[in-house]
């Protein structure tokens, strides 16, 4: 059976938290994964928690850092610039497996990483940022936003997309703490890992 879809689980917490990782690094590669698009959680500057679904693009493993892609214009970068906090939630049905992590997050627009990240995407994805006015905004009808010379079609030229890079920036989740659930007719098991000062991940047991 594929390690990445047994419901086996180990009673050792190293090796929790190795399945951990390794379904997470999954999780961005693997678009059929199921944890590939989780759910990301933000707090408005009114204190009311927002959530949206997000594509997983990248897991850093050596820094326990998510990387998501964004409109620099969403409501969401505002949301990260007032505390940082972010929760996100994964859920792997086949597996019984959730995995609520929260974190740090930030914005990256003019970095390196962002420009890589441009280069990478497909000019299908490019083209989502395009839309003008910017996300969130109130319309009297139904819009993509996006250009009608561009809508409805995929663009075949990278000039097409270029003005896109503008609104185009990262979201970057560093971990800190993971609750880990496992459901199970047996008896369900859950765990919490967080990381200290020295960088080390500690793991305990919880009553589910």
């Amino acid at each position: 059976m594929d390690a990445a879809n047994s419901t086996d689980l180990s009673d050792d917490l190293d090796a929790v938290l190795a399945d951990i990782w390794q379904r997470l690094g999954r999780a961005a590669k693997d678009r059929r994964a199921a944890m590939h698009t989780p759910v990301i959680a933000t707090i408005t500057a009114d204190g009311i928690p927002t959530q949206r679904v997000m594509v997983l693009r990248a897991f850093d493993r050596a820094t326990a850092t998510l990387r998501f892609h964004t409109d620099a214009r969403a409501a969401k970068v505002d949301q990260v610039g007032y505390t940082g906090a972010v929760s996100v939630l994964a859920y792997d049905p086949g597996a019984k497996r959730q995995f609520r992590l929260t974190g740090v997050a930030r914005i990256e627009t003019a970095t390196p990483a962002a420009d890589a990240a441009w280069a990478e995407a497909t000019l299908f994805a490019k083209r989502c940022y395009l839309a003008d006015p910017a996300p969130g905004t109130v319309s009297q009808s139904p819009v993509s936003g996006l250009p009608a010379d561009i809508e409805g079609r995929k663009p075949d030229d990278e000039d097409e997309v270029a003005a896109g890079r503008d609104n185009f920036a990262l979201l970057m989740v560093q971990i800190d703490t993971i609750e880990f659930l496992h459901l199970a007719h047996t008896g369900h098991r859950r765990a919490r890992f967080h990381q200290t000062e020295s960088q080390i991940w500690q793991g305990a047991w919880l009553v589910p």
